[in-house]
């Protein structure tokens, strides 16, 4: 049976791993601490270390890092947290699974009409894709060399029941809730013209699961998508008809600066198929209602 130590779990991805981590019988707990307990982003290691001592882990999971800031931060958040939790797994839980979020902006631009494979050249165009493709490195040297057992899942788009207006859809659905609400007959998002692999994010959480809680991995990352790519305008535009909103969704300014540069991105899920068993089981269809069910039920 398995303890499993999860931080971030208050958050949108955590929050659905830790519900898919507490359903598996495998589990016989998750401690979820929050800030109070250990600082991730402004502690040093020994904290850390000294809570896995306590706890005393079977797997480790990490849903704690950033989309936005400065370069600095994003590094902060994104690498030196990766190569804190290395550091302290190896002192205090060396036989403890380490799996950590990394992002598909670790790719970069890809070819047109291709599923990217895990192995694919990283050429990341931002510095959010640089601080988590060094924080995948990271994991691969500890991985690689027996220091630690660390995981990295490439987390393409992840949406679904509770996500944030930090995120497209999220943001989407607030502006068309207050358009209905305002009667307004139209509303202003960024570029949507770009093709992204949109993955439920309880599918992801049950992915997150199945690599905590192997017995033995062969990789050191995986692709955690769907499989699938549309524009995000199609996404959106069917988010609008399953609201009810018939106004008009205009595009202006630009797209966020962590995927910009990147037109088209389709994941290759193959590897998790094979080694986990792992399949993505929701549509964009059902992800979407879902998502508008939670925001009419707050």
């Amino acid at each position: 049976m398995t303890r499993v130590l999860l931080f971030g779990a208050s958050g949108f991805i955590g929050g659905h791993a830790r519900a898919a981590l507490e359903s598996d019988p495998r589990v016989t707990e998750v401690v979820c601490p929050g800030r109070s307990t250990v600082d991730l982003l402004g502690g040093g290691p020994d904290a850390l270390a000294a809570l896995l001592r306590e706890v005393a882990p079977d797997a480790v999971v990490n849903c704690v890092g950033a989309l936005t800031g400065s370069a600095a931060q994003l590094v902060t958040a994104n690498t030196l947290l990766a190569a804190k939790l290395l550091e302290a797994t190896a002192a205090a839980a060396p036989r403890a699974r380490l799996v950590r979020l990394g992002s598909a902006g670790e790719y970069g631009p890809v070819p047109e009409r291709a599923s990217v494979t895990e192995d694919e050249a990283a050429r990341p165009v931002s510095a959010y894709g640089v601080s988590h493709l060094a924080g995948t490195r990271l994991f691969q040297l500890a991985g690689e060399s027996g220091q630690v057992d660390a995981v990295s899942l490439r987390v393409f788009n992840p949406i679904g029941p509770g996500m944030s207006e930090e995120n497209l859809l999220g943001r989407a659905a607030a502006r068309i809730r207050a358009a209905l609400a305002d009667g307004a007959e139209e509303i202003t998002l960024g570029p949507l013209s770009a093709y992204r692999d949109f993955v439920d994010v309880r599918d992801l959480a049950a992915l997150i699961a199945a690599v905590a809680l192997a017995p033995e991995l062969r990789h050191r990352v995986f692709n955690a998508a769907s499989g699938r790519a549309v524009t995000a305008r199609e996404a959106v535009e069917l988010l609008a008809g399953t609201a009810g909103y018939r106004g008009r969704i205009r595009e202006a300014g630009t797209g966020p600066g962590r995927s910009a540069a990147v037109d088209w991105i389709r994941a290759d899920v193959s590897r998790a198929g094979d080694e986990l068993g792992w399949s993505p089981v929701r549509d964009l269809a059902t992800s979407i209602k879902d998502i508008w069910a939670a925001g009419a039920a707050r």
